[in-house]
C-alpha cells in the first residue's frame, strides 16, 4: 500500500501557470506590451553583439564582456518570455513536470551567470579607470577569456543544486502555479513534501552568489567613483561619472529585485508582488542592459554608425 501511496503523491505530471489577470482583455494588453518589450530585447541585444564583433575597435575585453552580456541576456529572457507570451493567448495554461525543471534550471544558471559577468565587468572597469597603466597587462586577451567562460562555467553548475532538490520534492495532485513561470517559491509553496532542507540550501547559495557578487561589483564602483573624484577636469569626471552611475543604476534594479526575491529565510511576498517584482528582471533589465550599456557610449555609437554606413 506504501507503493500505491508514493504512485499517488507524485501523480503530477504537468503544472499549470495562473500567470497574471484572468480578464481575457487584460491578457491581450499584456500579451502585445511583454511581445513588444521581448522583441525590442532581442533586437537590441543582437546589434550588439554584431556591431562588437564586426567593429575591430570594439575588440577590447570591455565589449566582448557587452558580447557575453547581450548573448545571456537573449537566452535568459527567451527561457521565460516566450513560454509566458503562448499562455497569455492559451486556454490552458500547461508546462510539462520535466518542462518546468528545464525552465528553472536555465533561469537560476543564466541568473548567477548574469551576477558573475557583472562582477567581472565592474573589476574590468576598475582596472580600466583605477589601474589605467596596468590595465593591459592585467586584462589580457588570456584573463578575459577565463574571466568570461569562468562566469558561463559557474553559472551553469550553480543551477544544479536548486533544481535538483526541487525536483526531488513531491507534488500531489494539486498542480496550480500562481506565477508566469515555473520560479522556485512557488514551487516550494506548491510542494506537499517537507521543503525545509531545500529551502534553507537555496537561501544559503543566493545568500553566496548574490551578495558576493554584490559586494564586488559595490566595491569596484565605489573604487571607482572615488578615483573619479580626483580627476582634475571637470569633462573628464562627467564622461566616466555617467558611464559608471548608468551601469550603476543597471546592476542596482537587478541585484535589489533578486535579493529581494530570493535572500528570504521565508517566501511570505503575495503572489501580486511576487510577479510584479519577477518582471522586472526577467522582462525589463534585459531590455535595460542593452540601452544603458550601449546608448551612454561614445565609441559604441560610433562604430554603430560605422557598420550601418559599411553594410
Amino acid at each position: 500500500s506504501s507503493f500505491q501511496e508514493m504512485t499517488n503523491v507524485t501523480a503530477v505530471l504537468e503544472f499549470r501557470l495562473l500567470g497574471f489577470s484572468s480578464n481575457p482583455r487584460c491578457q491581450i494588453l499584456l500579451f502585445t506590451l511583454f511581445l513588444v518589450i521581448y522583441v525590442l530585447t532581442i533586437l537590441g541585444n543582437m546589434i550588439i553583439i554584431s556591431v562588437v564583433t564586426l567593429e575591430p575597435r570594439l575588440h577590447s575585453p570591455m565589449y566582448k564582456f557587452l558580447k557575453n552580456l547581450s548573448f545571456l541576456e537573449v537566452c535568459y529572457t527567451t527561457t521565460i518570455v516566450p513560454k509566458m507570451l503562448a499562455n497569455l493567448l492559451a486556454q490552458r495554461k500547461t508546462i510539462s513536470f520535466s518542462g518546468c525543471m528545464a525552465q528553472l534550471y536555465y533561469f537560476v544558471s543564466l541568473g548567477a551567470t548574469e551576477c558573475y559577468l557583472l562582477s567581472v565587468m565592474a573589476y574590468d572597469r576598475f582596472l580600466a579607470v583605477c589601474e589605467p597603466l596596468h590595465y593591459g597587462v592585467a586584462m589580457t586577451a588570456e584573463s578575459y577569456t577565463c574571466l568570461a567562460v569562468g562566469s558561463w562555467v559557474t553559472g551553469v553548475f550553480t543551477g544544479f543544486l536548486p533544481c535538483l532538490m526541487v525536483s526531488r520534492l513531491h507534488f500531489c495532485r494539486y498542480n496550480l502555479i500562481d506565477h508566469f513561470f515555473c520560479d522556485i517559491s512557488p514551487l516550494l509553496k506548491l510542494s506537499c513534501s517537507d521543503t525545509t532542507v531545500t529551502e534553507a540550501v537555496i537561501f544559503i547559495l543566493s545568500l553566496l552568489v548574490l551578495s558576493s557578487c554584490f559586494l564586488l561589483t559595490l566595491v569596484s564602483y565605489l573604487l571607482i567613483i572615488l578615483n573619479i573624484l580626483k580627476i582634475p577636469s571637470a569633462s573628464g569626471k562627467r564622461v566616466t561619472f555617467s558611464t559608471c552611475s548608468s551601469h550603476l543604476m543597471v546592476v542596482t534594479i537587478y541585484y535589489g529585485t533578486m535579493i529581494s526575491m530570493y535572500v528570504r529565510p521565508t517566501y511570505n511576498l503575495s503572489s501580486e508582488l511576487n510577479k510584479a517584482v519577477s518582471v522586472l528582471y526577467t522582462v525589463v533589465t534585459p531590455l535595460l542592459n542593452p540601452v544603458i550599456y550601449s546608448l551612454r557610449n561614445k565609441a559604441f555609437k560610433k562604430a554603430l554608425g560605422q557598420v550601418v554606413v559599411r553594410h
